[in-house]
């Protein structure tokens, strides 16, 4: 197993962290008899211990990957129209695998976007209902104030819907750093518009555990290792 971890580990937990399948996957496989544990049969409910050799039969044997890349301005994540670039466009024939963006960052923002293979982890990154956290560096217009700062972090009304509650905090004098867990279409710049702000840049610096860092536009780097089995084990 590539993540650092506290053993004894649940079998379908340490399954899903070494991305062969979600837990539910993994329990199914246990099953259907095609688990075993230092060659042993695994049973539902098993524990992983350090050391432990586990063996998967029968499961599927696709090469899973996955990349964090950072999307310049003026760049299409899906179905770009005429002559606008898109995502698939840009990577072709420089990022091993046939991957796709998972969600969406509009044309005039920027910053991280996940590239993978595996459609499983799709609903499980995008649902607002798992809370995962993205990470925004927002500059407005105007300087920021503590009332804007706490209205952000309240929620807002957009058009009927109040936002979720979010963490923000002031970054510059016309900045804010803020955390959401939700992502309804041109959130920010709907939100920053509905207290009297006009958005001029959005930055995206982090994806759950995955940050930006230091790429560069149009730059990728492949995840794996610790940061790989940690986002994994958090979308399980």
């Amino acid at each position: 197993m590539t993540q650092e971890n506290e053993y004894p580990v649940r079998i379908n937990k340490y399954l899903a962290a070494r991305g062969e399948t979600t837990r539910r996957g993994a329990d199914i496989l246990i099953e259907d008899k095609k688990v075993t544990i230092n060659g042993r049969l695994a049973k539902l409910g098993d524990l992983v211990n350090e050391g432990d050799t586990v063996t998967v039969r029968g499961a599927d044997k696709k090469e899973y990957l996955y990349y964090a890349y950072y999307k310049p301005r003026g760049m299409i994540t899906h179905s770009p129209q005429n002559d606008e670039e898109s995502i698939e466009d840009a990577i072709r024939g420089k990022i091993r695998g046939e991957v796709f963006p998972i969600g969406r960052l509009d044309k005039d923002s920027h910053g991280l976007i996940i590239l993978t293979n595996d459609g499983r982890i799709t609903e499980k990154l995008l649902s607002p209902e798992r809370k995962h956290e993205k990470e925004y560096m927002v500059t407005v217009d105007k300087p920021v104030t503590a009332r804007f700062i706490k209205d952000m972090e309240r929620g807002v009304d957009i058009e009927g819907y109040r936002t979720k509650p979010a963490r923000a905090k002031e970054a510059g004098n016309c900045k804010i750093n803020i955390v959401i867990t939700e992502g309804k279409k041109h959130q920010l710049r709907r939100m920053c518009a509905a207290l009297g702000y006009t958005v001029k840049d959005i930055k995206r610096i982090r994806i759950m555990n995955i940050t930006l860092g230091a790429l560069n536009p149009r730059a990728s780097r492949q995840l794996k290792g610790k940061e790989l089995s940690e986002f994994l084990t958090l979308l399980s």
